[in-house]
């Protein structure tokens, strides 16, 4: 099964950083994460990019076992 590998907000929604996530595209690893994490992590997933093997993933994109899906939030911050 693909490696899901979630950052800040992703992380903090599921409760994980990383997990395995069975799917054969992009769309089927978040499916099936956002069946397992509820609503928090849908409504990250609504402004996060996804990358799969440190590369930009579009959500068609294939992917197989030995692959890590990360899902990227934006970040918010700097000096005040």
């Amino acid at each position: 099964m693909p490696i899901l590998r979630l950052f800040a907000s992703a992380r903090d929604a599921a409760g994980t950083a990383r997990d395995t996530v069975e799917g054969s595209t992009v769309a089927e690893v978040l499916d099936g994460a956002t069946a397992r994490y509820g609503p928090a992590f849908a409504d990250v997933l609504r402004t996060a990019k996804v990358w799969v093997n440190g590369e930009p993933a579009g959500h068609d994109d294939p992917v197989t076992g030995t692959d890590e899906v990360a899902v990227l939030p934006p970040v918010s911050g700097g000096a005040a």
